[in-house]
């Protein structure tokens, strides 16, 4: 409304009128553009702008028969007192009368002209003069005129809660559920994607279930394949317009209007992975060139059937796209109904699969890259691949949990695996659970006992990171034990170090020794060096635990000069780092403070916020066992910067919490 109403207000006296008078309310069926162009009509006459009055007529311009304008000017003509013998006998004559009536009209009028689908309902109805306004409201953008648009989009949760919860007390003021469960409101709000008319459906169906909690309804939307199915079964009676409060026939209607290739990328759009899809996915899915298929996301924007979502000013190949949750269910069920568009689907889904899975590969190929290994397509640096893989994430890890359907179990797994390392480095450790327990699944469904050895190692590290360690140490034992039984002695150390560093975090000191150290030998064995400083790493960490400082300065020592040598310079950061702990509790404080400044400088040239707060906690606690409390101060302030940075905002508060200690 604060968008729409201050572009009605009339000049002030004197001043030249606006050029522009056709004002346009776009949005998606069931937004809410009526309603909106209604309520600023009253509120435009209650302010005396349009003494005139308002002019109103429903062009039904998605109905099977939409109403045409020679029909449109007839009901404006009886609404402006000419009817009977009054009205003229010829279409052009009744246009004539029309205009001359408004061109003569001193009130100002305002004249909306409701649910358009096409220039020709409205353009000969216009008045052929500016002193009045006309507002029409349409599911698509009128691209070609010179109309000012205001897009609706649907309601901010607040405000779809409000709505349920004044639908139902001005039904029963004593009605007391929206307050008694506001998680299922919330939940009800969400399931039925924030658009009004769906939200106003499912308020009339709580009003009728009046001895029925909003948790059942939920319950029931939730158990359906299709939302639209449950709300339009239950849904009775119309809006304040006359209008049936049924929600499929409204898709149906923007659906069957499309031509049949906007349609069949609108389909495929419904079965793509995640709730927003980049243009390079859109183009793979419905095998497309880039151009192609911008072309049609733009046309579909232009329905408001499909939203672009502008990630950080880029060009418009990084625009993203989404589909409202209930136009996507409506599209899953266009598909499920016909055999044809199910294959059609499916292939889709496997060419969409395919382009994760060759991007994915490259971008972890990058972000595992050392100097003198061949270079990785595509993405020139560690910023390209983090940059796409954190615009593809909702993507990928749906796509992932594909796995389930033997179809696409293979590209799946290795898609999973191929996400391990990113999603360990952005701390996602909700999402690497679910991805790895797919991977682990599918691959134990296919009897593939390596890949279900490397699921089972990459869920162990999530489950480690967080918190579940004794789930870590079962999982970690499995993927040793698959590793041993297929002879795989290349990868079965891998298992051992990271069953060391979960037997550490359980308090089983001397056990995660005699992992790492298994790790160690067989990486030694395997001429493996690189792989071997991660041992000595995490084998000096148990050591130091185990109070054995001196020894774990010199594995933490080895484990940098093999990162070194191995060109790793992310790796001997963590050494350095590492390193720092076991000379501070060997009581070398000094070196210690070198040691963390060294980890630090490496953090910071690869934006590892989440290490870079770690290391500077560190050389904070050595400050203070120098009885430095003002360098101790900053370090904790920077720490808790650096953990803000990274998503850490428990570890952030620590950090403030203990430099507030230092005052």
């Amino acid at each position: 409304m604060g968008r729409l109403l201050p572009r009605l207000e009339p000049a002030p006296d004197g001043a030249a009128a606006l050029p522009l008078l056709i004002f346009a309310v776009t949005g998606m069926g069931g937004i809410g553009k009526t309603a909106l162009a209604v309520e600023a009509a009253h509120q435009a006459c209650a302010k005396g702008w349009f003494p005139g009055g308002t002019l109103f007529v429903d062009l039904r311009g998605y109905d099977d028969a939409p109403v045409t304008a020679d029909q449109a000017v007839l009901a404006l003509l009886d609404a402006l007192g000419v009817r009977g013998p009054d009205l003229p006998q010829t279409t052009a004559r009744q246009y004539d009368t029309y205009r001359t009536l408004l061109a003569e009209r001193q009130d100002r009028t305002l004249l909306i002209l409701d649910n358009t689908s096409d220039p020709s309902q409205f353009l000969p109805l216009l008045p052929g003069t500016d002193h009045h306004r006309v507002l029409i409201t349409s599911r698509d953008r009128p691209d070609t005129l010179s109309v000012r648009l205001i897009d609706l989009e649907t309601l901010a949760p607040d405000d779809s809660a409000a709505l349920v919860t004044r639908a139902l007390h001005d039904a029963d003021e004593r009605d007391d559920r929206p307050s008694r469960e506001p998680d299922a409101l919330r939940e009800l709000t969400s399931l039925c994607g924030h658009l009004p008319l769906a939200l106003q459906i499912a308020a009339a169906m709580l009003r009728r279930r009046r001895h029925r909690d909003i948790a059942s309804l939920v319950t029931e939307i939730k158990e359906a394949a299709d939302p639209t199915a449950v709300l339009d079964n239950g849904s009775r009676g119309t809006d304040l317009y006359g209008r049936s409060l049924v929600l499929r026939p409204v898709l149906e209607t923007s659906y069957r209007r499309l031509p049949p290739d906007q349609a069949r990328l609108l389909r495929l759009l419904a079965l793509a992975p995640g709730t927003e899809t980049g243009a390079e996915a859109v183009a793979a899915l419905a095998d497309l060139d880039m151009g192609a298929a911008l072309g049609l996301l733009e046309d579909l924007a232009a329905t408001h059937l499909v939203t672009p979502v502008q990630g950080g000013g880029g060009p418009a190949s990084g625009v993203r796209w989404r589909l409202h949750d209930l136009v996507r269910a409506f599209g899953v069920r266009v598909v499920a109904g016909d055999a044809e568009l199910v294959e059609e689907g499916e292939a889709a889904r496997g060419r969409v699969l395919e382009f994760y899975c060759r991007w994915a590969d490259a971008a972890d190929g990058r972000l595992r890259w050392l100097p003198g290994r061949p270079e990785p397509e595509r993405f020139a640096d560690r910023a390209q691949a983090l940059g796409w893989l954190d615009g593809e994430r909702a993507g990928l890890v749906a796509a992932v949990q594909w796995a389930e359907e033997e179809r696409y179990a293979d590209a799946a797994v290795w898609l999973a695996a191929c996400l391990a390392r990113y999603l360990h480095w952005r701390r996602s450790f909700d999402d690497s659970i679910t991805v790895g327990r797919a991977a682990r699944e599918a691959a134990h469904r296919a009897g593939d006992p390596h890949r279900e050895a490397i699921a089972w190692n990459n869920l162990g590290s999530a489950l480690r990171e967080a918190g579940r360690v004794e789930e870590a140490i079962d999982a970690h034992t499995r993927a040793r034990d698959l590793y041993q039984a297929a002879g795989d002695h290349h990868r079965e150390p891998h298992a051992w170090n990271n069953l060391g560093s979960a037997l550490r975090e359980a308090g089983r000191v001397e056990e995660a020794i005699d992992a790492h150290t298994r790790a160690r030998d067989l990486y030694q064995a395997a001429g493996d060096h690189h792989r071997e400083a991660h041992a000595w790493n995490n084998l000096g960490s148990a050591l130091a635990e185990a109070g054995r400082a001196e020894e774990a300065v010199d594995a933490h020592t080895r484990a940098r000069d093999l990162y070194q040598a191995a060109g790793d310079h992310h790796g001997e950061g963590i050494a350095w780092n590492n390193l720092g702990g076991a000379l501070r509790e060997a009581g070398r404080v000094g070196e210690a403070v070198e040691a963390y400044g060294r980890a630090l400088e490496i953090c910071r040239e690869f934006e590892d916020w989440y290490r870079a707060g770690r290391t500077l906690h560190n050389l904070a606690l050595a400050h203070e066992v120098a009885h430095h409390p003002s360098d101790a101060r900053a370090c904790w302030l920077q720490s808790a910067d650096a953990y803000t940075r990274a998503n850490a905002p428990t570890e952030a508060t620590q950090a403030r919490t203990r430099a507030e200690e230092q005052q």
